[in-house]
């Protein structure tokens, strides 16, 4: 974490930083997508190691991972880390701010409100445009709870906007409140407000209860953000993060999703995010290098690179 001077300082210096990031696009031209890594893949090797692999592995866009970021400035800054970025030849795409009941009434709400605020801050200080959290919850959700769901939407999205920022909801397969698209985006047009839109994670949408025609139900250029992976061949109702493997190896219609998303106008990111061990753990030079091998072919075959 950072102190008071250094938050205040950054804070004054976010339109110099977002200056200089402007000067890489963080969307693809029409009809393409761009290839990225996501902080989770190479979480062992820390945020300064796991950037310095990939962009020696030709990687060009990352997501940032929060708490990865937390550990970088125990010893260092947010002017460091966004230099970092700038000497390796890195765009962050997106990033990370996973917390609790945000985008619901729940008992962990107003200390994730604050969390999400400086967040907020500390992410449009690195040059980013985009932002997400997951739909953490667990316990029992009532009815109540989902009408009460868009105004929670909509006060996170108002402060996402004071930071020039767009959010996004991650709906989660175990989630006891948002786990499918089709709720997401329920939820999200109800809140009306233009800083929040959805987002993909391949994972989430093909191993839970969404359905592949629920992609239809994307308007054109309303999704923000995609979570890219394949998955192992086994039954859904046992599949957890170690069953999410390199796009390529697995068994899910990745050729079909992407086709999709490209006929909805999708330019973002397509972001790489696993966990298996030995990647997680491994070099992340050899990692990123055998992912992207990997998903450029994918990308290729779609025709979305």
């Amino acid at each position: 974490m950072f102190n008071r001077r250094e938050f205040l300082f950054t804070s004054l210096a976010a339109p110099l930083f977002l200056s200089s990031n402007k000067s890489h696009a963080q969307t693809a031209p029409s009809g393409k997508m761009l290839l990225a890594m996501h902080q989770n893949t190479s979480r062992a090797a820390g945020f300064r190691q796991s950037l310095e692999g990939w962009s020696r592995a030709g990687i060009k866009y990352v997501e940032l991972n929060d708490t990865m970021l937390d550990e970088f400035l125990e010893n260092d800054s947010l002017v460091g880390a966004r230099n970092l970025l700038d000497d390796l030849g890195l765009t962050p795409v997106c990033a990370a701010a996973a917390l609790p009941d945000l985008w619901i009434p729940g008992p962990a709400r107003e200390s994730s409100l604050e969390v999400w605020r400086m967040r907020c801050d500390q992410m449009a200080n690195l040059g980013l445009e985009k932002i997400y959290s997951p739909s953490v919850t667990n316990r029992p959700v009532t009815t109540e709870d989902f009408t009460a769901t868009p105004e929670a939407i909509r006060e996170v999205a108002v402060i996402a906007s004071e930071y020039n920022l767009t959010c996004s909801i991650e709906f989660i397969r175990t989630s006891t409140h948002l786990a499918t698209l089709s709720s997401a985006l329920n939820m999200i047009r109800a809140a009306d407000h233009p800083n929040v839109k959805p987002m993909i994670d391949f994972f989430h949408f093909w191993s839970g209860m969404s359905k592949l025609e629920d992609l239809d139900l994307l308007e054109s250029g309303e999704l923000l953000h995609c979570h890219f992976q394949d998955f192992l061949d086994a039954p859904r109702e046992l599949t957890d993060n170690s069953y999410r493997v390199i796009p390529g190896d697995g068994i899910a219609p990745l050729n079909s999703i992407i086709r999709k998303l490209a006929e909805k106008e999708y330019q973002g990111a397509l972001s790489v995010e696993l966990f298996r061990q030995e990647l997680v753990n491994g070099d992340p030079f050899e990692v990123a290098a055998e992912i992207k091998l990997k998903s450029v072919a994918v990308m290729n075959e779609a025709g979305v690179l």
